[in-house]
């Protein structure tokens, strides 16, 4: 599964990309239209229901929440610096993978050019708002934008979170089997997010030609945050501890625990909006746009006090729908395509524990039948396969009377 180190030719909105959206109180009103148009997997009547309001990006309400956020986060990082008290130390790293993730959100939306109308702006606000956690812009744009949604839940094509099946799964070796349990656990979603897509796709692999100059700088200008962050973080580890050792601790306690922190809630937030019992993967040739973007994501209702961070991330259809909606837009789109297609959209409260269930459910996934798998499960279907073949090499050689007992 190698798609990014090759450009994906489309993106989920490409062929409606200027499509009007309709203000009609009634998005039914041409329900045989809908219903033909959709059979044939294609987000054009999604689109065009959703309210014009939904796509307003005023560029004072953009620099607001952006603003918002910096504060925030540089005084979780100031308070972080001041404490050395764990009562203090535990609740301010939680704040801080909360923060970076807010930044980040803001970064995600300028990379898709929601958050403002200027591609500069855009530009300028997205690769300042990845630097907290360690993001790599134009690497972003190719892999998420042009990839992962252009290509969502289908095999072999969309590389986030893509499931293993039980064949593949059965050829791997002791540490690869070990790997797999733990990142496909509810406390593994950090290990893998850091591994499969922060540093295999984004920071090691090989970009195509297209893109390599643009990923090469935004790989060095994030590096060079880092170090200079590293650096500072460490003149004032030594002015604070005096030591070695106070030196290394106030670089983890403010920036590298907070990376990983973060790496574990993109994970996991990332899992839930692709990976439930209900959400089919499809092979290349049946998926559709339809099936990526609408069935293949979800609608799950954050706490008000949990969305100051998420900035409505988890309304994940709209946004799948159409990229060019700013994170404040989603729930009004949500609403609309839900009145749509009420049958279709997956829409619940965010809840851990579903997390959680879901985690020890989905771990293989069979692309033939559609059908997430436990380990046991994919285990006792393989044996049934191999019983199966047996008996069938076994009436084989019958038929040829070369069956030795």
């Amino acid at each position: 599964m190698t798609v990014i180190d090759g450009e994906a030719n489309e993106s989920p909105v490409a062929d409606d990309a200027n499509l009007p959206q309709s203000t009609e109180a009634d998005p039914r009103a041409e329900t045989d239209a809908l219903s033909t148009t959709t059979a044939a997997g294609s987000l054009l009547p999604v689109i065009r229901i959703i309210p014009k309001s939904a796509y307003e990006n005023p560029t004072a309400k953009g620099l607001a929440f952006f603003a918002r956020d910096l504060v925030v986060y540089g005084l979780i990082i100031w308070a972080l610096t001041a404490t050395d008290n764990p009562l203090l130390l535990v609740p301010l790293w939680l704040l801080s993978f909360l923060a970076i993730s807010a930044l980040f959100i803001i970064g995600h939306d300028a990379a898709h050019e929601a958050l403002f109308k200027s591609r500069r702006l855009n530009s300028v606000v997205g690769h300042v708002a990845f630097l907290p956690s360690w993001h790599v812009y134009a690497a972003w744009v190719l892999g998420h934008n042009r990839i992962h949604h252009g290509h969502t839940v289908r095999e072999g094509m969309d590389f986030v979170w893509h499931p293993v099946t039980p064949e593949q799964y059965d050829a791997m070796n002791r540490f690869g089997r070990l790997r797999h349990k733990l990142e496909w656990s509810w406390i593994g979603p950090g290990a893998y997010y850091l591994r499969e897509i922060w540093l295999n796709k984004m920071i090691t692999f090989d970009p195509p030609a297209k893109w390599a100059k643009s990923i090469r700088r935004d790989i060095i200008f994030m590096f060079s945050f880092v170090g200079l962050a590293l650096i500072l973080g460490g003149l004032f580890g030594w002015a604070t501890y005096g030591s070695v050792v106070g030196v290394v601790w106030m670089d983890l306690k403010i920036l590298v625990i907070p990376f990983l922190g973060f790496n574990f809630v993109i994970g996991s937030v990332v899992h839930v909006h692709h990976i439930q019992p209900d959400i089919r993967w499809y092979p290349r040739r049946e998926w559709t746009k339809f099936h990526g973007q609408v069935e293949g994501t979800t609608i799950l209702r954050a706490s008000w006090a949990l969305d100051l961070f998420f900035h409505s991330i988890m309304i994940h259809v709209p946004h799948h729908v159409d990229m060019r909606i700013p994170f404040y837009g989603l729930k009004p789109a949500a609403e609309a395509i839900k009145t749509a297609f009420p049958d279709v959209v997956h829409d619940e409260k965010l809840r851990f524990l579903d997390f959680v269930a879901n985690s020890r459910q989905c771990k293989l996934y069979d692309f033939e039948n559609g059908e997430w798998m436990t380990y046991q499960a994919a285990a006792e279907m393989l044996a049934r396969t191999v019983d199966g073949n047996d008996s069938l090499l076994e009436r084989k050689r019958f038929s040829r009377g070369t069956l030795v007992n």
